[in-house]
């Protein structure tokens, strides 16, 4: 078996409708941080113990969490309010927030030069609102406004190929920009498939991991857009997550409530493991080779061993 079930972590019940979004895993403080959308807050755990510390409230619609291990800082998109949130691991109740465009969801980060992407999901009624926000880290500000050809899904900063990596929904592409100058598009790659939604990269093979709303995990050539590989999941996926060690991307599927395993050098699904419905949301430790999966149902964490 790819996973195995440890046990589960209790969090704050939901105050209002939905239930958690993206989460990250910050090293030096061992702090995962989990938006938790229904109730405007960003959940925390400490992962040495794996048990809920506390709640950081106000992240109106909060929908993203990114932490810099790099620079020690962290990152939330706050969709219901038009910001990004910024703070350093350990000093959380003080989030400086940056307004941004229409509604921020995806978010990467350059830190080599301090600048954040975020993937703005912009308003069909509002003309020109799916944008790409570049916000100045250091300044607190916006450096540009770049327009995109649709709904915006996650986003990645590429290290070795210093890009930034978006999904755009409909039409199925993934845009590129260079993160030298990202006050543009630079090039983008068509997605045989309906609805690119989570993204990751391996970055040692310089391959795109892209999971999309049709079932269908797609496997593209970073530097060219090449289409390498298709492998069919268990239904429409959301949040992914790649363990460079053991080859393994673990790909979350809200219905009927899964966890894909894939194995991206044979190219093909291992194992599906039961989660619970609605549940698309995961966080991965690299480290320790642990998947937590949030249930929205039950309002907890549920921590697989992924060794």
């Amino acid at each position: 078996m790819a996973l195995r079930l440890d046990g589960y972590i209790d969090l704050p019940a939901h105050v209002g409708h939905g239930g958690f979004d993206h989460a990250a895993i910050h090293e030096r403080t061992r702090r995962l941080y989990v938006a938790h959308t229904a109730n405007d807050a960003l959940d925390i755990i400490d992962c040495s113990r794996d048990v809920f510390l506390r709640s950081i409230e106000g992240l109106r619609g909060i929908a993203g969490v990114l932490v810099s291990d790099e620079l020690d800082c962290a990152f939330t998109s706050n969709r219901g309010e038009d910001t990004v949130g910024i703070f350093q691991p350990g000093e959380e109740a003080r989030v400086a927030k940056v307004s941004v465009g229409v509604g921020p969801n995806g978010l990467a980060f350059d830190p080599g030069r301090n600048i954040l992407l975020a993937a703005n999901v912009g308003n069909p009624a509002i003309a020109g609102s799916f944008t790409l926000s570049i916000v100045d880290v250091a300044a607190r500000s916006i450096r540009a406004a770049v327009p995109v050809p649709g709904r915006t899904r996650w986003a990645i900063y590429d290290g070795k190929r210093d890009r930034f990596f978006v999904n755009i929904a409909h039409p199925a592409r993934i845009v590129v920009l260079a993160a030298d100058g990202p006050a543009r598009v630079d090039t983008t790659y068509d997605v045989p498939a309906v609805g690119p939604h989570g993204l990751d990269l391996d970055a040692d093979t310089g391959r795109l991991l892209c999971a999309c709303d049709d079932g269908q995990f797609v496997v593209l050539e970073a530097t060219t857009g090449r289409v390498i590989g298709v492998v069919p999941l268990s239904g429409g996926p959301d949040v992914i997550f790649l363990d460079p060690a053991q080859a393994r991307c673990y790909v979350a599927i809200g219905h009927p409530g899964v966890i894909d395993v894939v194995d991206i050098r044979e190219l093909r699904r291992i194992e599906s493991v039961p989660t619970e419905p609605g549940a698309h949301t995961t966080a991965l430790d690299t480290r320790r080779h642990l998947l937590y999966v949030f249930l929205p149902k039950t309002h907890r964490a549920a921590v697989f061993d992924a060794r």
